[in-house]
């Protein structure tokens, strides 16, 4: 039988009354929902071993058996079959490389291996940000301030109006615009995070001061653009025009379907920022449930949860962002369950409801407060204009690829059911 905690009703995150928790929690409540999440991550770290390194290892392969089936079928890409699936094949191999493998290799997931191939202080993924950049901005920035304002700079990626807190400018009205250019150029919109644009704009900083971190997004570009636009397509010779446009589609892909599930486990509705005063001097509880506020997950089944690399499962990659990202499914139901005893919600659903509500945002916000209250105070079923428009194409684009090289995954990667 599941026993409820008794908890205060959830107020405002945004008050300003110091004096009362913004958190909807007791200080006795928040020490023991703490400790209860740390023993669940606790009992994963001692468990760790062969099922984690087979899994980490059989996705590894599949990876690197789609990219050579991939690329191979390209060079006989004046052949439309061959164009198609080889293309679909990259597609899924940048996916898996970007989401299941470099993503969570460099949270330090695999560090207990002593593998150095694993090691995230190690590891270069096939994306045009720098890893050593990426670390910064993500592991520590964004995950040691999630949605704290002006410190989490994931908030809106410097360019997009993502929280009501944000100031409203006449730049925000283009937010559909921005949004839908950041989708497609996001591995570059990631690269230059470090940038700092929005602070170079405003004088806070200027090129001059970012020329290390612009040197190393120049070079690390510069290879990348070099193996995908110049060195594979040259080796096709005269037909290097198919393996050029099957590259630059799976590159495409890669970055919608990326955008799509970091997007919808930061941004749907009913997720929640803070601010610095509220979070001054949190203890491990509230840490713990700041994350999960600040995070939504999304319902599928394994093949979708693998080709997410389990940020599927959101909420509890920023609750236990060292853990194995293969065992998030089966600490799912547990985390679940505490929240519901504590009577905190869980935000989760469906990939196209959840970016269906991402996109609602998005609108909303680029509109003045009172005017995106009346305008955007609708089902989201509405059809919006601009980037909701391409909600359905995106996931219905991503979901074929996936579909089509569903097998040769499942063949390769050995437990692949376990995710």
């Amino acid at each position: 039988m599941t026993t409820t905690i008794e908890t205060p009703t959830l107020s405002s995150l945004a008050s300003s009354d110091a004096s009362a928790s913004p958190f909807g929690l007791t200080p006795e409540q928040f020490q023991n929902f703490g400790e209860e999440l740390d023993a669940i991550r606790q009992r994963v770290l001692a468990d760790r071993g062969e099922r984690d390194a087979n899994y980490i290892r059989g996705v590894i392969r599949a990876q690197r058996g789609l990219e050579v089936a991939g690329r191979g079928l390209l060079w006989a890409g004046v052949f439309p079959p061959a164009w198609v699936a080889g293309t679909a094949a990259l597609s899924v191999s940048k996916i898996l490389d970007n989401m299941e493998i470099g993503h969570n290799v460099m949270h330090g997931q695999y560090e207990w291996m002593n593998d150095p191939k694993l090691s995230g202080k190690q590891f270069e993924w096939d994306t045009a940000c720098p890893a050593d950049q990426w670390r910064h901005s993500h592991n520590y920035l964004h995950h040691t301030h999630t949605n704290i304002l002006g410190k989490d700079r994931d908030i809106g990626y410097g360019i997009l109006r993502m929280s009501e807190e944000q100031p409203w400018n006449p730049y925000y009205l283009a937010n559909p615009l921005w949004a839908a250019l950041l989708a497609t150029f996001f591995q570059y919109g990631v690269a230059l995070h470090d940038v700092e644009v929005e602070r170079i704009a405003s004088g806070e900083t200027t090129l001059a001061e970012k020329r290390d971190v612009l040197k190393g997004i120049w070079e690390k570009v510069r290879r990348q653009a070099l193996k995908d636009y110049v060195v594979f397509p040259a080796l096709s010779g005269p037909l290097f025009a198919f393996p050029l446009a099957g590259n630059a589609t799976a590159n495409l892909v890669r970055n919608l379907w990326s955008f799509s599930i970091i997007f919808c486990g930061h941004f749907p509705e009913g997720t929640h920022e803070f601010t610095e005063e509220e979070t001054a001097n949190e203890t491990r509880g509230q840490w713990y449930h700041r994350q999960l506020l600040g995070s939504a997950n999304l319902s599928g089944g394994p093949l979708f949860h693998i080709m997410s690399g389990n940020l599927s499962f959101q909420i509890e990659h920023h609750l236990f962002p060292d853990l194995p990202a293969n065992r998030y499914a089966e600490i799912s139901v547990e985390v679940q369950e505490v929240c519901e005893r504590y009577g905190l919600p869980y935000n989760s659903g469906p990939l196209g409801q959840q970016f269906g509500s991402v996109v609602k945002k998005i609108c909303r916000l680029a509109l003045p407060e009172t005017e995106s209250r009346s305008r955007f105070a609708r089902p989201t079923g509405v059809l919006l204009d601009g980037l909701g428009g391409a909600t359905k194409g995106v996931g219905g684009l991503v979901k074929k690829v996936a579909r089509a090289t569903a097998g040769a995954a499942r063949a390769l990667t050995p437990g692949a059911g376990a995710a």
